[in-house]
């Protein structure tokens, strides 16, 4: 059969970029006054807000292993595995980049919060992650599936032993992957245990993609499994504790965001492809191929990565409600036709970064001779 290009995760992932560009600038620069919790309106604002990382993380490991192994399907991985692996590396650079004051620099002072993790930090790390467990496995699919199941599973059910976790005697660039502490964003746990359920579809995917009707019944999984895991996740859990004794599923239970915002994630999946055949040729599907050009792009402007000169710089947690509303709508026209218009695709982002690498490398050559 013909491979055939899953154009509902495209608009999943314009869905989870467009709700990360409004969700950041509204974060940024609304007045506290207005974050009120018992007010409808922005209760609902913040809980969509957290399903973009959760949705971002389980595309990540779905897109990547789908394409890995429609690539071994045609004795081509081992190509894939090296694209993934450099992409990895790249995702990785970029992410510190971002944060790297070079106005600081030019003071003979370098800021040392560029070494706290982001997404794209983890994102890289995942990638990278997955491929040495794809051939730790032997590329069985059936033992890698399994493997990815169990970790995801066990990520998140022991969520309550690293969540304020503390390390000492490891170097903060390595110990920010794995604590807040030190004021990383995010961590490889528990976010790797989303790209890892995530590298789990993709093998259903693959293995029964093709299966005659199976479009209705991956729509029918999507929805019943997201709505079980909303609404039964935690019942079940305190349920294992009964039988077990163990706590920490109760523990796990009294705090299940993981499960919860996996749940979300399925049933957005289900709902973007039930309406999969409207998005193919959609403007939506379009920035869902363009999200690392955005995301560098929006980073640039609030948070003025490189100069330290951004929205952030003139209006941070100063505007009203009306205001962040109108300018999160600007703001998402804006990086959607910078990124259309001037970064065709993300390959200009990689390219972007493998000149800026060559031009470091060779100064600091001539400046050692």
């Amino acid at each position: 059969m013909k491979p055939t290009r899953l154009f509902f995760l495209d608009a999943v992932r314009a869905f989870a970029i467009l709700m990360m560009l409004q969700g950041h600038f509204i974060d940024t620069l609304l007045n506290p006054v207005y974050r009120d919790k018992t007010n409808i309106a922005y209760t609902i604002w913040e809980y969509f807000r957290g399903i973009t990382a959760p949705t971002f993380f389980t595309i990540t490991g779905l897109v990547f292993v789908f394409l890995l192994l429609r690539a071994k399907a045609k004795n081509e991985d081992r190509y894939r595995i090296k694209k993934g692996f450099n992409r990895g590396l790249l995702l990785i650079g970029i992410g510190y980049a971002l944060r790297f004051s070079f106005l600081s620099l030019f003071k003979g002072e370098i800021n040392m919060y560029f070494i706290v993790i982001d997404v794209l930090q983890c994102i890289g790390l995942s990638l990278i992650l997955i491929i040495g467990l794809y051939l730790i496995t032997l590329k069985n699919e059936t033992a890698f599936a399994l493997l990815m199941l169990i970790i995801g599973n066990l990520i998140f059910v022991t969520e309550p032993l690293y969540r304020t976790l503390h390390i000492e005697g490891v170097p903060k660039f390595l110990a920010n992957y794995l604590t807040k502490e030190n004021g990383s964003i995010f961590t490889m746990i528990p976010w790797f245990g989303y790209v890892c359920f995530g590298a789990f579809i993709a093998v259903l995917f693959h293995k029964f993609g093709h299966k005659y009707r199976y479009k209705q019944f991956k729509i029918t999984g999507f929805l019943v499994v997201g709505f079980i895991l909303l609404f039964w996740s935690s019942p079940f859990l305190t349920f294992i504790t009964q039988i077990t004794g163990i706590q920490l599923f109760d523990e796990s239970a009294n705090y299940n965001y993981l499960f919860t915002r996996l749940g979300n994630v399925l049933v957005i999946f289900g709902l973007f492809y039930t309406f999969e055949q409207y998005l193919k040729q959609a403007i939506i599907t379009k920035i869902g191929q363009k999200t690392l050009s955005i995301y560098v792009i929006h980073f640039i402007i609030i948070y003025g990565s490189f100069t330290g000169i951004g929205l952030k710089h003139f209006f941070y947690k100063s505007l009203t409600p009306t205001q962040a509303i109108i300018g999160a709508i600007l703001f998402m026209v804006v990086v959607c036709f910078i990124s259309f218009h001037y970064a065709k695709t993300n390959k200009f982002i990689y390219n972007w970064m493998r000149k800026g690498y060559k031009r470091l490398t060779k100064q600091f050559n001539q400046t050692n001779l």
